[in-house]
């Protein structure tokens, strides 16, 4: 199993106590929030958004591990594990400060989409060099 060590990029969210639901705990929907701010992060990285490219979310998923209640601050690791012509899959692995343990786990896989037609488009060159970098970091080869 990964660990926060093997993500190149770590996203700090710190839980409100507005995210938990009438249950308790930390509602499911905002793990996908949480995540979608450890991805703007890597984006954020690779400067994509300097490019005329989008990234759209074609699927992903959540594997909720163990529940996260206020206060806790989770960190949130971020990581490429395959770029395809068009797509990048990411994983995602939550950590809770609070519990020392790995929370939950996700995937998702971001379609780049030109600026001007929104059609599917290939990853540019320059953010497949950046994304190989960024990896490179942790020894992550992809």
């Amino acid at each position: 199993m990964l660990m926060l060590s093997d993500y190149p990029i770590i996203h700090i969210q710190s839980v409100a106590w507005g995210d938990m639901d009438a249950f308790g705990h930390v509602n499911n929907v905002l793990y996908y929030r949480y995540i979608e701010s450890a991805r703007i992060r890597y984006m954020d990285e690779l400067n994509i958004f300097q490019h005329d490219v989008y990234t759209v979310v074609a699927s992903n998923q959540c594997k909720y591990i163990r529940p996260v209640f206020y206060p806790d601050q989770l960190k949130i690791g971020a990581r490429v594990e395959e770029m395809r012509n068009s797509a990048l899959r990411m994983s995602y692995l939550l950590w809770s400060e609070q519990q020392q343990a790995i929370v939950a786990l996700g995937e998702a896989v971001m379609v780049c989409v030109d600026k001007e037609n929104m059609l599917k488009m290939s990853i540019p060159e320059i953010i497949r060099q950046k994304v190989t970098k960024i990896e490179l970091m942790v020894n992550h080869q992809i």
